[in-house]
């Protein structure tokens, strides 16, 4: 049994999702809390395997909790965010400090649909529950001035796919790319308008550029593009360079975004000047893609499963043989950036 405490300041939302989660066989809600506080002393003393937590509470607020939390007593978190532009920046904050995931809160329109809303919650505590958690510090970026000094072939691409814990393993690899870096493509599992404050936020933190991708976009040396949410974003080749293209067409693995749409289109643009790496994240999306890389003569990289939050796609990678090396997160970008320099 997986036991989850809930913590929320609405008595109606704590009761709703009481009756959620235990509709799970493999779930028990062993407590509820008002506020952090009541929570602090209910971890002590029932000791759950997950949290669920909102991020507006009286007393203390989400965030302030959990990185008490994650400094103090790291355990799996799911954030309940309210889904919208003002909530983004909030849970991806959040995710930084060290929730493994996020839902939307129920609203009165997800009780008409409770049972898909029941499905997806039953399954990022379950993710949660098996997730790798780190105490939460600062990441110590140091310029290398030995990345720096690369010279990259004009047609070489990185292309980059994660899930669940991704944004903060996007950061990681993103936040070590120098000026000069070859063009990143991204597939990140992740909802609408999040994308776009992803983006924003990454654009901040890195010395390189980067965006939401847009329909028609070039493909430029020093820039990232990553997938916006709810669409699937490919690579075409046409005359004159590289171009992303953006379409709303199926789910793929139960996904748009999906990561094998973008490492398929690749194989089919320019193969043997891809690097590629499959990031943490739950499920198999992207393995095969990568596995049709590997083979058309692209160089391919999957995290390995201690750095990673959840290791469920690079895993499926390392299984189908489609990865060309198993490589620690903090090591990515390097690798990434080495191997783009032989690409034909």
């Amino acid at each position: 049994m997986i036991k989850v405490l809930i913590v929320d300041d609405s008595a109606l939302i704590r009761g709703l999702l009481k009756e959620v989660l235990e509709q799970a066989e493999d779930i028990q809600v062993v407590g509820a809390a008002e506020d952090p506080y009541q929570a602090r002393d209910l971890i002590k003393r029932l000791n759950p395997d997950v949290l669920t937590l909102d991020i507006e509470m009286p007393k203390m607020d989400g965030l302030s909790f959990l990185k008490n939390l994650m400094r103090l007593r790291p355990m799996p978190v799911v954030m309940i965010s309210t889904l919208t532009q003002k909530g983004s920046p909030i849970t991806l904050e959040a995710l930084e400090i060290g929730a493994v995931d996020f839902i939307a809160k129920p609203t009165i329109n997800v009780t008409e649909n409770l049972q898909r809303y029941a499905h997806l919650l039953h399954q990022k505590v379950r993710t949660a529950a098996g997730a790798r958690i780190r105490a939460f510090k600062e990441t110590k970026i140091e310029d290398d001035s030995a990345l720096t000094a690369l010279q990259f072939k004009p047609n070489s691409v990185l292309a980059i796919g994660a899930s669940t814990g991704g944004t903060e393993a996007i950061k990681e690899v993103l936040v070590r790319m120098p000026e000069n870096c070859p063009p990143i493509v991204i597939t990140q599992h992740i909802p609408p308008v999040f994308s776009t404050s992803f983006a924003m936020r990454m654009d901040r933190t890195c010395k390189i550029s980067v965006k939401e991708a847009e329909h028609g976009d070039k493909l430029q040396s020093g820039w990232a593009y990553i997938a916006p949410g709810d669409q699937h974003l490919s690579v075409v080749k046409k005359a004159g360079g590289l171009y992303c293209q953006l379409d709303t067409n199926e789910l793929v693995n139960r996904h748009r975004p999906a990561v094998d749409v973008l490492f398929n289109s690749l194989v089919v643009a320019c193969p043997k000047a891809v690097v590629a790496a499959l990031l943490t994240g739950m499920g198999s999306d992207g393995a095969k893609g990568m596995l049709a890389l590997n083979q058309a003569g692209a160089y391919t990289i999957a995290q390995d499963e201690l750095s990673s939050v959840v290791w469920g796609m690079p895993k499926a990678a390392v299984e189908l043989n489609a990865a060309n090396e198993v490589v620690r997160l903090d090591k990515v970008t390097a690798q990434m950036l080495k191997q783009a320099v032989k690409v034909q």
